[in-house]
């Protein structure tokens, strides 16, 4: 078997300025820090981050991790697609000011499009937002020959519902507190938020993990990602 133990340091050759990266976590919960902080450390930048929420802003640091909030308070980010922004004023200031672009999604909204995205679908069809601000979201997209530049409202059966498209990335950075040398992985909590569905939808896939273990290990039933979808693996210190 081929190892998939990746050196913090070999991070920076998977990053490109101007890329869609997914962060996997839950106010931080699963957002892997030394991932996070080596792209930092890459002077990577122009990036579009795809995740959750953007954790705790520098000034909240004792109440959880910062998360994303490293790249977003350093101006790495040039685009956000995420759910909630409540607890980081600089992610706020920078939407605010213009000088980040934040598309707001209801967060199960964001998960399946993320699920569509590593499924192959075309998109989502949810009442969610129908009638308010979610649904005059600017956009760029041809459906059948016809282009569009806000999200389409399909009425079925009486009931509206928005086309959501799917979200795919470049690379997804995953946190994850066992792994198995394969990549055969099982998160605690709220880290199972997204993590799995972003494993599907990521060209690549790196994960930080707390604890690695030898194949067999783990108990099949309690696997959570399936080593198919781990490319490497960031082993503890």
């Amino acid at each position: 078997m081929k190892s998939k133990k990746l050196e913090i340091e070999q991070v920076a050759s998977f990053l490109r300025d101007g890329m869609t990266i997914m962060y996997g976590g839950f106010m931080g919960n699963g957002t892997p820090p030394r991932l996070i902080k080596a792209i930092l450390d890459s002077g990577v930048k122009d990036l579009t981050m795809i995740g959750d929420d953007t954790a705790f802003g520098e000034d909240l640091a004792a109440r959880g991790p910062e998360g994303v909030g490293l790249l977003i308070r350093n101006k790495r980010v040039k685009k956000l697609v995420t759910g909630h922004i409540g607890l980081n004023k600089e992610a706020q200031r920078q939407m605010l000011a213009g000088e980040m672009e934040i598309e707001l999604s209801p967060i199960g909204t964001l998960a399946e499009r993320i699920r569509a995205g590593g499924s192959g679908l075309g998109g989502v069809l949810t009442p969610t937002g129908v009638g308010t601000s979610v649904a005059d979201v600017k956009m760029d997209v041809t459906i059948n020959g016809q282009k569009f530049d806000q999200k389409q409202t399909i009425n079925i059966n009486g009931r509206d519902y928005l086309l959501e498209l799917p979200l795919r990335a470049d690379l997804a950075v995953l946190e994850a507190v066992v792994a198995d040398k394969s990549g055969n992985l099982v998160y605690y909590g709220s880290m199972r938020n997204h993590n799995p569905l972003m494993a599907l939808a990521a060209d690549t896939v790196i994960v930080e993990a707390h604890q690695i273990f030898e194949v067999g290990y783990i108990n099949p039933d309690h696997v959570m990602t399936p080593s198919i979808l781990v490319d490497h693996i960031i082993y503890p210190i």
